[in-house]
């Protein structure tokens, strides 16, 4: 996979998202599987073995080990429709710890465009099982999710900061309930059912008290499983343009790179509210210029304002403290692994030592093959852990390591 070193001070993350991006801009850099794939391809000829892309409706980031940051964006660039010069004039870049905190932060909800968003959890886990999957994710990175993962269960059990129902998808069921006078007496069309898709339906079902709904995927047989499942109706992709004649509400959901939703398919129509969940964008945006024709991304939907996120607001502080433990902890374990080399040599030359001629009783017998001597190894290598991990004394702890197993062995000679 290549030589890269997977030193703390090594890892970088490169990225856009919403915070000075548009979605139109996002749409540029967003990727999917088959652009991920390429991605991780050349990773491997590039020698970036760990390499994952976290690429969602607000943020595209790429994460890894590397000599610099340009390596990544290069990376990332090489498969996106948006090119190098632009990205990197709007990416924000940080590395080490800081790269390490903006991981956790995201994982926690913290960096969403929607604070608190937990859908998060489960697009970071997809992400890094893709790369996973593909031989890109080593042991530190491997330790790097599974602390934030962790980090963002410790943050949603003990914290309100995924309180209540917000999330782009519910964003999105705000908005209707706010526009349109008796939403369950409309027809909605959802086109496209991945996991957005899927709890959009749900949220419709629950929030706007009805089963006047319509799904549409490219795989019909998943869109008449959910359709069965939450009591609604389904229809194929080739009746994409019957079914938007008939609806007064449609919501795009689909991970296409071009629009699935075309301007040609409402010309001539009824008023229609179309609401755009999808980065890129999957409805045209001259839909929009039509009569009668209301269009919202996710965008606009993200500036939507209730008590909730208010009460989400106040838990920040109290969700960075249970961050800042768990980043704690896992630069104690970085700490311990960049020592390990050092520590097994040193347990090597411990148990020369003990089986050696020279190494011999203040009496001038053999020194006792004692049953605990792993045992006894293993202490003083703890020991000089524990003292590397607080202070860097060089070649001093060898030393010391070899006196304390002396003075192990020779304790209590008469």
């Amino acid at each position: 996979m290549g030589t890269k070193t997977s030193d703390i001070s090594g890892f970088y993350v490169v990225g856009i998202n919403y915070k000075k991006t548009d979605a139109s801009i996002r749409g540029q850099f967003a990727i999917g599987n088959e652009q991920y794939e390429k991605i991780l391809q050349q990773a491997t000829s590039r020698h970036l073995p760990e390499v994952f892309v976290l690429s969602t409706c607000n943020r595209t980031e790429i994460y890894g080990f590397a000599d610099s940051a340009q390596q990544l964006a290069e990376l990332l660039c090489s498969e996106t429709i948006g090119n190098i010069e632009t990205f990197l004039d709007i990416a924000y870049i940080k590395k080490a710890h800081e790269a390490i905190e903006h991981l956790f932060l995201v994982g926690a909800g913290i960096d969403s465009q929607i604070l608190g968003d937990y859908e998060i959890v489960g697009q970071i886990k997809q992400a890094v099982k893709f790369a996973r999957d593909r031989q890109h994710i080593g042991a530190s990175t491997e330790r790097l999710v599974n602390s934030v993962l962790q980090s963002s269960k410790s943050v949603k059990n003990n914290t309100a900061l995924s309180g209540g129902t917000v999330s782009v998808s519910f964003a999105a069921i705000q908005y209707i309930r706010e526009k349109i006078a008796s939403p369950s007496e409309k027809k909605i069309l959802l086109v496209g059912i991945g996991k957005l898709g899927r709890n959009t339906c749900r949220n419709m079902v629950d929030y706007l008290a009805t089963h006047n709904i319509t799904l549409v995927n490219r795989t019909e047989s998943r869109a008449a499983e959910l359709a069965a499942e939450m009591g609604v109706k389904h229809a194929p992709m080739e009746r994409i343009a019957e079914e938007v004649k008939a609806a007064d509400i449609i919501l795009v959901a689909t991970n296409a790179e071009q629009p699935t939703l075309l301007r040609s398919y409402l010309e001539g129509q009824n008023e229609k509210l179309l609401i755009d969940l999808s980065i890129p964008c999957n409805i045209e945006k001259s839909c929009a210029e039509l009569p009668g024709m209301s269009l919202i991304n996710v965008d606009e939907l993200s500036r939507i304002k209730d008590e909730t996120l208010q009460k989400r607001e106040a838990e920040v502080p109290r969700a960075k403290e249970i961050i800042a433990e768990h980043i704690a902890e896992l630069m104690e374990w970085y700490a311990m692994r960049r020592h390990v080399p050092v520590l097994k040599a040193v347990k090597t030359k411990l148990k020369e030592l003990h089986t050696s001629p020279l190494f011999t009783r203040l009496s001038g017998e053999p020194f006792p093959q004692a049953t605990d001597t792993d045992e006894q190894i293993q202490r003083v290598i703890n020991g000089m852990a524990t003292r590397m991990r607080q202070q860097n004394q060089g070649g001093c702890h060898y030393i010391q390591a070899i006196n304390e197993y002396i003075a192990t062995g020779t304790s209590g000679i008469n």
